[in-house]
């Protein structure tokens, strides 16, 4: 498998120039230095269904001043002996800078091909200041813009040119995306660590480490493939100081609505907390498949009647989640971890599934024979329901009223029918009512 490395000081616009060549926007791209910490992942597309991998690396600080600086470079290093290819990036409209001739000369040690990457060339100015940079002795240079795609496309021809007896198929099938969601410090990049296999992201007792969303592929041989995404802790905004942890924090909500199913992890330590419930309840809004993980289980496991008790009011606390399924995991232990991927699985194909229109109405009969529902003294009339879509699954009920007069008990009521009828005990059901004409 052929990767391509993006590496450079912080705030070159290694960022932009992944996502310009994945061609989507994945990677946060803000002017603050130092936003990826961790490694981003994707795949650029070079030839019809079939590319190269690309890593995007937090931005290099040799000179350590930092815990951050230090534990990026070690993941760095290891992340450049695997690669086929680097690129170099540094920026025209500062020029060349000691960071960057300290750069050049560290990864010159490591004996692989580089390529030298001058971003930002965007004027007559830029193009002067990017001469600079021919003194680092480097034969293969690209002057690039990758916010105005500047030569982008000479880029992607290189790198077809240097990779084209190396292009692997792209991923293709199948492929859940699942989010591991949280408040800062409850173990979500200890639990991707260990799905993985790997030290594969920053692992640290100091709240809010991974400011990105950091994704990694799962593949395997049978089955789904799986892509793990570890978001920021998410914090209440008025605890939001920094600029950057603000930007974690609206990607790691966005993530929320694109992603398949949530793996939402609590600790057994804290319980639920409010923050927990609110996060919940933007699972619940949008309608969201999702897991409820109760980390740090091996602190109580070993008191059968006091899990019992916290296992209940977990559920006391989540009534307004009826479907939302439960599993208490210890990442540092291992506890059910092996459980996870399979639950997530089935809960994707919950989630995905459809229900014929004659099955519905058969429910709907029956329940028509049993409850009567009457709004203001006029009956409601359920004449009948059809699912048209899934992910969530939802419902389109035809009915004899205006739609904003029904009282969400109804619709609750139906929602919750249907759930435990048809086969969706454990995701959201959404039903819409219509006015049959």
């Amino acid at each position: 498998m052929f990767q391509a490395v993006i590496v450079g000081r912080p705030n070159v616009g290694k960022s932009t120039l992944f996502n310009t060549l994945i061609g989507e926007r994945k990677a946060i791209v803000e002017k603050t230095p130092g936003i990826t910490r961790d490694f981003m992942v994707d795949y650029v597309e070079l030839e019809k269904g079939k590319g190269i991998k690309l890593i995007d690396t937090g931005g290099i600080d040799l000179s350590e001043r930092d815990y951050f600086s230090k534990i990026i470079r070690e993941i760095v290093e290891k992340t450049l002996y695997q690669a086929n290819l680097i690129l170099f990036v540094v920026d025209a409209k500062d020029g060349q800078t000691t960071a960057d001739e300290e750069i050049a000369a560290y990864l010159r040690k490591l004996g692989k091909p580089i390529w030298l990457i001058v971003n930002k060339v965007e004027s007559k100015e830029d193009e002067r200041k990017a001469q600079e940079f021919y003194s680092l002795g480097f034969s293969d240079i690209f002057f690039i813009s990758a916010r105005e795609k500047k030569n982008i496309p000479l880029l992607k021809e290189a790198l077809y040119e240097v990779a084209k007896d190396y292009l692997f198929n792209l991923p293709e099938g199948p492929l859940i995306k699942v989010a591991i969601l949280g408040r800062p410090n409850v173990g979500k990049s200890t639990l991707l660590n260990k799905l993985v296999g790997y030290e594969r992201v920053i692992v640290s007792e100091i709240p809010g480490t991974t400011r990105d969303c950091v994704d990694v592929l799962i593949e395997r041989p049978k089955g789904p493939s799986f892509l793990l995404i570890d978001t920021p802790g998410i914090r209440r905004r008025a605890r939001i100081e920094e600029r950057a942890e603000k930007f974690s924090v609206d990607k790691a909500l966005d993530t929320l609505k694109k992603v398949d199913v949530i793996l939402f992890l609590i600790t057994a330590e804290e319980g639920l907390t409010h923050q927990d419930k609110t996060l919940l309840r933007q699972v619940d809004k949008n309608y969201k498949a999702c897991l409820l993980l109760i980390n740090k289980w091996d602190l109580l496991e070993k008191n059968k009647g006091k899990a019992e008790v916290f296992l209940e009011l977990v559920k006391q606390h989540l009534k307004f989640l009826p479907w939302l399924p439960v599993l208490p995991i210890s990442a540092k232990t291992g506890v059910n971890l092996d459980k996870i991927l399979s639950l997530v699985e089935e809960i994707y194909a919950e989630y995905h599934k459809r229900i014929s229109t004659a099955k519905v109405n058969k429910l709907l009969e029956e329940l028509k024979k049993q409850y009567t529902f009457n709004l203001k003294g006029k009956r409601l009339k359920i004449y009948y329901a059809t699912q048209v879509e899934v992910a969530p699954p939802t419902f389109v009920v035809f009915v004899n009223v205006n739609p904003e007069d029904i009282p969400k008990n109804i619709e609750k009521f139906l929602r919750r029918s249907f759930q435990q009828n048809l086969g969706f005990e454990r995701v959201p059901v959404k039903v819409i009512f219509r006015l049959r004409n």
